[in-house]
């Protein structure tokens, strides 16, 4: 009884997990991975169509399935009113998912509060929208405001090339215009705890995907003033929020002392990255880390006077910062042996 009432879950779980994937072959899909008929397989479907859970539409041959939204919420605030994060976060947002594991809702209240608190604090903007959708699967959390958009902002305060550049001291972490109130962290560990985290601000579009080791950036049309954030996490998320911070901690004193930089956002379109000016923005504020993991992914060769700037230059004066390249090509390590192998020899 045990077994059985073990697959039944593993197979609902499954449904309910891909269902959003294949919408009009989902029972063949259960059928393969369980290896049993399609006819035990639209039992199960059945049942969760009837609680509730799943939504059937369409005739026989055209059926598709979907996930029904559990909670399909949004409400709009005035920052002109006296906004905290907490408050917002204990009447609105936690009614919808409390009855979600500890681990899952910790990682909501972290990402919550952090996004409200940003667009409160920092965005200048007169209101302040939220969304939520709840399915059997998975939340969505969307965050809206009308100020003057985050990347902007900081492309401002910090005196910046343009937003792009913005975008790629961001994905660093320990970025803030506001170092007095805010230490820089939460968008770099809400980022790295979701499935998926994404800006959107002005013509730039910042995206992560949980497990992926690259950052995504485009640019696209001017989009309406202020800054959209999109947020989404799976309610069965094994990982905790603790565990995420200890990859990028210092066993020692608990300080954030690890990040990695998305080499490629310092490219613009098809321009190679060859020139020492690149190579500072690239370094710009990494030594207050003490790892730095340089990712080299779709980035095919870098310039002799980049490497010599990051491997050679930036190395020898700042000995305590460890730089390390990941997913590099074959021409980029050959360029980062030569600069390192200049460096011994002056050393």
């Amino acid at each position: 009884m045990g077994a059985s009432r073990h697959k039944t879950e593993a197979i609902r779980r499954f449904i309910v997990e891909q269902v959003s994937n294949h919408p009009k072959d989902i029972a063949k899909a259960v059928a393969d991975e369980f290896r049993i008929s399609r006819q035990a397989v639209n039992l199960h479907i059945r049942r969760l169509v009837d609680e509730g859970l799943v939504l059937s539409q369409g005739s026989t041959r055209s059926r598709r399935y979907a996930l029904r939204p559990l909670v399909d919420w949004s409400k709009a605030y005035s920052t002109s009113q006296a906004l905290a994060e907490d408050v917002v976060w204990r009447d609105d947002i936690l009614p919808h998912l409390q009855t979600l594991p500890e681990r899952v809702l910790n990682i909501w209240l972290y990402a919550f509060t952090e996004m409200f608190n940003n667009a409160i604090d920092h965005s200048a903007g007169h209101v302040v929208l939220v969304q939520l959708r709840r399915t059997a699967a998975s939340v969505e959390l969307a965050i809206y405001d009308d100020g003057v958009g985050i990347f902007r902002k900081i492309q401002q305060a910090l005196a910046l090339l343009d937003e792009r550049h913005a975008v790629l001291e961001l994905a660093k972490g320990k970025l803030t215009t506001d170092p007095a109130r805010h230490t820089g962290e939460g968008i770099f560990f809400t980022s790295r705890v979701l499935d998926g985290f994404q800006i959107l601000s002005g013509g730039t579009y910042f995206s992560h995907e949980f497990g992926e080791d690259e950052d995504w950036i485009l640019e696209r049309d001017k989009f309406a003033s202020g800054t959209t954030v999109w947020m989404r996490l799976s309610s069965q998320a094994t990982r905790t929020l603790e565990d995420t911070v200890k990859e990028y901690e210092s066993p020692d004193d608990r300080a954030f002392v690890k990040t990695v930089v998305p080499v490629r956002l310092a490219q613009y379109g098809d321009q190679m990255l060859v020139s020492r000016s690149q190579a500072k923005r690239l370094l710009a504020r990494v030594e207050r880390f003490r790892t730095v993991l340089l990712d080299f992914k779709n980035v095919e060769t870098i310039g002799s006077a980049f490497a010599d700037e990051v491997f050679r230059v930036f190395a020898a004066q700042h000995p305590e910062v460890r730089l390390v390249a990941i997913n590099a090509s074959l021409e980029v390590t050959a360029m980062i042996d030569r600069s390192v192998g200049i460096q011994r020899e002056q050393g």
